[in-house]
């Protein structure tokens, strides 16, 4: 069951009150008691999001200083917001382009009728005026030339 929003606001004030190095510790804590408790632990949505958490992981490991963390992380935060920014943008112009390819498909297939034969020599405006001339099997035959 969630935090209600009372105690995370309360909870809330009180961090805001911390220091990083503080804020480190209360955030072991937490997926401490997380761990204990068998509590799911939330992905985060995107990879960019556990790409920053994991370089912030490394840092602490290796004994980077809370400032220095804070700032890279600031940093790295700014970087994830520009390529959210550019993700965004690319699947914008990607969903165009297929909507476009799409509508340009469903006019060419639609819109295009089927070419159909004239069904007499009348109704074809390149038939010539002369009827074709017969042979004696009464099978249609080009006029022959002389030879």
């Amino acid at each position: 069951m969630p935090l209600s929003p009372h105690l995370r606001d309360r909870i809330l004030r009180q961090l805001d009150t911390l220091n990083d190095d503080k804020g480190y510790a209360v955030l072991d804590y937490v997926e401490f008691v997380a761990s204990r408790h068998g509590a799911k632990e939330t992905s985060p949505g995107n990879i960019f999001t556990r790409f920053t958490e994991g370089i912030e992981d490394t840092l602490r490991a290796g004994k980077v200083s809370a400032s220095a963390i804070s700032q890279t992380m600031g940093l790295l935060n700014q970087a994830v917001g520009v390529l959210s920014g550019v993700a965004a943008a690319g699947k914008s112009v990607a969903t165009d382009i297929v909507n476009t390819a799409s509508d340009v498909a469903k006019n060419v297939t639609g819109s295009t009728p089927a070419p159909s034969a004239p069904a007499t020599p009348q109704d074809d405006p390149n038939a010539s005026s002369t009827p074709p001339a017969t042979g004696i099997s009464g099978d249609t035959t080009e006029n022959p030339s002389p030879s």
